[in-house]
């Protein structure tokens, strides 16, 4: 639907749960890896969910330089391989999992360096957390109720945890984007929103955190910091040409 609209009309169109979610849980993302020393374009990411959200996250890391990333959905991890898969995951599957990886999300989590969670309650066990990189990173973002609680993340050795909840450290949430992106797009009269403005919401998000307040619960602002969407409007507006 929001690729037709896209094609229909000459304003941007924007699905907040698919881009939205991709460009906060990639400012979250981007301090994350500062913190644990590791680089986008070496890193093992998993992630768990194949929908609107899942689809728009991997491709949001495809852009940012993860050149390994499995998608799962609730059988496994998404392989193009597999012909049974429906339209939208193959088209997934031809850009992902480039190593052809098959099975679990228990099989397929060994040794990831990142975990990103868009799907269902405790889908994800300490053991899988345990299986993990040093220093993993684990964002579990099913609400109410996370894939994993972040204190059995935590106690099963992730380094920087993440969630979709607001009492819990390092929320990620959407408000962080939309206003910014909206507001940026529209200074500039943009006719829909770019790739380019993506990366760049989210760097100017994750640049609001200063280096001297980063650590394991500080990754990324509260929506009450002032100058979010001002600063992510900047961002945004610079890159329409």
């Amino acid at each position: 639907i929001e690729r037709r609209l896209q094609d229909l009309v000459d304003i941007p169109v924007f699905h907040d749960d698919q881009h939205g979610t991709a460009v906060v849980v990639s400012a979250a993302a981007i301090n994350a890896l500062k913190i644990v020393g590791k680089g986008f374009e070496e890193i093992k990411m998993v992630i768990n969910g194949a929908g609107a959200a899942g689809t728009a996250i991997a491709k949001m890391f495809l852009n940012l330089g993860v050149k390994n990333i499995i998608v799962c959905d609730r059988t496994g991890a998404l392989c193009k391989t597999d012909k049974n898969l429906s339209a939208a995951k193959m088209e997934l599957a031809e850009i992902t999992n480039s190593s052809l990886e098959t099975g679990t999300l228990k099989e397929v989590l060994k040794d990831a360096d990142m975990f990103i969670g868009v799907s269902a309650p405790k889908s994800l066990t300490e053991e899988m957390v345990r299986s993990m990189a040093k220093d993993a990173i684990v964002f579990p973002m099913a609400n109410p109720e996370p894939e994993i609680m972040p204190d059995l993340a935590k106690k099963a050795g992730a380094r920087v945890i993440g969630t979709g909840r607001s009492d819990f450290p390092n929320q990620i949430n959407n408000v962080l984007a939309f206003p910014g992106i909206f507001k940026g797009a529209l200074s500039v009269k943009a006719s829909k929103i770019t790739e380019e403005m993506k990366v760049a919401a989210a760097f100017a998000l994750a640049g609001l955190v200063k280096e001297e307040q980063l650590n394991e619960e500080y990754i990324i602002p509260s929506p009450f910091v002032d100058g979010v969407a001002e600063a992510v409007a900047a961002a945004v507006a610079a890159t329409w040409k």
